[in-house]
C-alpha cells in the first residue's frame, strides 16, 4: 500500500511529480479550510503545506497515520510543532527556501526608492512627466545599513556589494 501525502497548499507541477516518482499517493487540494482539512487528513502520512493551512491539535489528532509535516517555506508558525513533535510526528521546513527571493525583492524595494520608480509610474499613467521630480540617485557609492545577517541580510548585502555599495551590519549572533 503506498504511503498518502496531502499537498494541502500550491506546489510547482514538478514537485508533484517528484512526489509521484518516489511512490507515493498525492492528494492536493489548495488551502482547504479547517474542517476540510480534518476530513482530508483521516489517512495520510504526510502533509505538506505553505504559510497556510494551519496544522493545529485539532488536525493532527484527526490524522492518526500522519509522521511528518513539511512546510514548503520558512516559518512554522502555522504548524503546531510541539504538540506534533510530542506525538512523534517529524517537522520540517525549507529555511533557505526564499532567501535569495527575499533579498533581490528588498534590493528591488532600494531601487525603486532611489530611481522613484513607482512616483515616475504613477505620473506618468496620469499624463504628466515631472522630471525634476523622478529624478533619483545612484546606489553606487552609498552606505547600506543591515541589521541582521542572516540568511536574508547575508544576500542583500552581497547584492549590494555587487553594486559597489558600502556595506555596514550589525547582528546579535556571531557568525
Amino acid at each position: 500500500m503506498k504511503m498518502k501525502v496531502l499537498v494541502a497548499a500550491p506546489l510547482h507541477e514538478k514537485a508533484i511529480e517528484v512526489l509521484k516518482n518516489a511512490g507515493l499517493e498525492v492528494v492536493y487540494e489548495e488551502y482547504p479550510d479547517q474542517d476540510r482539512l480534518k476530513e482530508l487528513v483521516k489517512d495520510v502520512s504526510g502533509i505538506i503545506v505553505r504559510s497556510k493551512p494551519k496544522v493545529t491539535k485539532e488536525i493532527i489528532d484527526a490524522a492518526p497515520s500522519l509522521k511528518v509535516i513539511a512546510r514548503a517555506g520558512v516559518g512554522l508558525d502555522n504548524v503546531d510543532v510541539e504538540y506534533a513533535k510530542s506525538k512523534g510526528i517529524e517537522v520540517v521546513n525549507a529555511p533557505t527556501a526564499s532567501s535569495r527571493s527575499v533579498a533581490e525583492l528588498a534590493v528591488a524595494l532600494m531601487f525603486n526608492i532611489a530611481r522613484k520608480v513607482a512616483f515616475a509610474d504613477r505620473k506618468i499613467r496620469e499624463g504628466a512627466w515631472p522630471k525634476k521630480q523622478c529624478m533619483g540617485f545612484e546606489l553606487e557609492g552609498k552606505t547600506l545599513g543591515i541589521i541582521g545577517f542572516g540568511r536574508i541580510g547575508y544576500n542583500v548585502g552581497k547584492i549590494a556589494k555587487a553594486l559597489g555599495m558600502n556595506v555596514l551590519l550589525y547582528d546579535v549572533y556571531k557568525n
